[in-house]
């Protein structure tokens, strides 16, 4: 029964990743809880350290890499802030599109975000643009990173159990 609750939040923080939601944490903590809950159950500390170094190296990359790419594309670093907060507000309020609206409201408002704080700095509607769409593509790149972050973790987790358990490995 445990193997299946990590297992089920193993995956139900899987899917909130792209959706701008702490599911990376919600992986690092299902495994911290996993291994409390069963001490002889192959989970110790080396699968959780890797659970939470590759959750906060993608919380890290999620911030360097907008950033990089709202700044390669023209933007200002005022521009590349904005984007990550249009991001997040864009992810809250989500747009009216089912399933998918707070993935599309965070890629929107990272474009927006960047958008509008060129423009409040005296930059063309051109370079604002480009500025931005370089914001749009560093959000999408960010969101890939999070989430092959989140398929490592569970990909380690599950690997540790189910290694540590197999009758196929002497203990």
């Amino acid at each position: 029964m445990a193997f299946f609750l990590l297992l089920l939040a193993l995956a139900a923080g899987l899917v909130l990743v792209p959706f701008g939601l702490p599911g990376l944490w919600l992986m690092a903590l299902s495994v911290g809880v996993y291994a409390w809950r069963v001490p002889a159950g192959g989970i110790g500390p080396w699968t959780i350290g890797v659970a939470v170094g590759l959750a906060l190296a993608a919380e890290i990359a999620e911030f360097v890499v907008t950033a990089r790419a709202t700044r390669r594309a023209g933007g200002s670093s005022r521009g590349a802030w904005w984007a990550l907060g249009g991001s997040l507000v864009g992810a809250v309020l989500g747009v009216p599109v089912p399933v998918a609206g707070s993935l599309v409201g965070a890629f929107l408002g990272a474009f927006v975000g960047a958008w509008f704080a060129e423009i409040t700095l005296g930059r063309s509607v051109g370079n604002a643009t480009e500025a931005a769409a370089g914001a749009l593509v560093g959000r999408v790149v960010a969101v890939a990173l999070k989430v092959a972050a989140g398929v490592m973790i569970a990909v380690w987790a599950v690997g540790a159990v189910v290694l540590h358990t197999s009758s196929a490995f002497p203990r």
